[in-house]
C-alpha cells in the first residue's frame, strides 16, 4: 500500500475508535442513570414494604400506618377493563392496516394512530372528563378505563401491524386457494403466526398505562375505600403516589416510596415477560 493509503486507513481507524468510545460512553451513562434511580428507589422503598401495605386501606389523616390495598385493587380493576376494551379493538385495527396497505383510508388511519400516540395523557383525561364524567355527573373507574384504553391502542395497533406484515402473503393465498374463508384464514393462519408480536404489543400497552396518573385525576378521581364497583370512583397506585408524595406527612412519604417500588417492580416484570415472548415467538419465515 502507498504511504498515503496507509495514513488514510489509520485516520479511518482512529475515527472508528473515537466513535465507538463515544457510543460506549453514552450507553454507560444511560445505564448509570437507570442504576442510580433503581438503587435509590429500592433503598427508600424496601423499608416500607410490609404486610400492612398490601392488606390495609389508608388510615385517616393524622394516624400512622395503613396501606394501599384499595389502590392495588383499583389499579387492577382499571387496567383490566382498559385491556378488555383496547386489545380486541387494537388487534382488529392492526389486522386491517396490515391487510390493506396502500389504500388511502389505511394511510389516513395510520396517521391518526401516530397522532393519537403523541397526544399527552392529561389531554385524553380532559376529553374523557368532558365526554363521560361531566354528562353522567360522577367520577368512575370505568371512565378512567376508557382514558387508559385510548392510550393503549397505539402500541397494540403498531405491534400487530408490524408483526403481521412479516407473514408471507403466500401462506394466506394458499389458505384462500384451498377454500378457506377470509375469516378462517385470519384466525387460523394470520393471527397464530403473529401471536408473539401481538402479545408483546398488549404487554407494552399495559406497562405504559399502569403508571399513568394524569388521566385518572379527571376520571377515576380517587377513593380511600376498597371499591369493586367500576361505576364508582377508585384509587390507583400512581394516584396514591402522587397524593402521598406531595403531602407534608412523613408516614405518607414512606407509603409513597413503597407504592413506587411496587409499581417499578411490576413494570420490570412486564418488560421481562416481553423479552421472553419476543425470543420464544419471534416470527421467522
Amino acid at each position: 500500500m502507498m504511504p498515503r493509503d496507509i495514513q488514510g486507513l489509520k485516520r479511518r481507524r482512529a475515527k472508528d475508535r473515537i466513535f465507538s468510545a463515544f457510543i460506549w460512553c453514552l450507553t454507560i451513562s444511560c445505564l448509570l442513570v437507570v442504576t442510580i434511580i433503581l438503587y435509590y428507589l429500592f433503598k427508600e422503598g424496601i423499608s416500607s414494604i410490609n404486610w400492612a401495605l398490601f392488606s390495609q386501606n389508608p388510615k385517616p389523616v393524622g394516624e400512622t400506618g395503613g396501606g394501599i390495598l384499595n389502590a392495588i385493587v383499583g389499579s387492577i380493576m382499571v387496567v383490566s377493563i382498559a385491556a378488555v376494551i383496547a386489545i380486541p379493538l387494537g388487534v382488529s385495527v392492526g389486522i386491517y392496516l396490515a391487510e390493506n396497505r396502500g389504500r388511502k383510508l389505511t394511510e389516513r388511519l395510520a396517521v391518526a394512530v401516530d397522532v393519537l400516540q403523541g397526544i399527552p395523557s392529561i389531554v385524553i383525561g380532559i376529553i374523557i372528563y368532558v365526554w363521560i364524567v361531566k354528562p353522567t355527573g360522577k367520577f368512575s373507574a370505568f371512565s378512567g378505563s376508557i382514558a387508559l384504553a385510548i392510550m393503549m391502542l397505539p402500541p397494540i395497533i403498531k405491534n400487530t401491524e408490524e408483526t403481521l406484515v412479516l407473514i408471507p402473503r403466500t401462506l394466506k393465498e394458499a389458505s384462500l386457494a384451498l377454500g378457506a374463508s377470509y375469516f378462517k384464514t385470519t384466525m387460523k393462519i394470520v393471527l397464530p403466526g403473529g401471536l408473539g408480536g401481538i402479545f408483546t404489543g398488549c404487554i407494552i400497552g399495559i406497562a405504559r398505562i399502569f403508571g399513568e396518573v394524569a388521566p385518572l385525576l379527571f376520571t377515576a378521581f380517587g377513593n380511600p375505600e376498597l371499591i369493586f364497583d367500576p361505576r364508582k370512583p377508585v384509587d390507583t397506585i400512581p394516584k396514591v403516589i402522587f397524593t402521598y408524595a406531595s403531602s407534608p406527612y412523613n408516614d405518607w412519604h414512606r407509603i409513597a416510596w413503597g407504592g413506587s417500588l411496587i409499581l417499578v417492580v411490576f413494570i420490570i416484570l412486564l418488560n421481562a415477560v416481553i423479552k421472553i415472548f419476543e425470543r420464544k415467538w419471534r416470527v421467522q419465515f
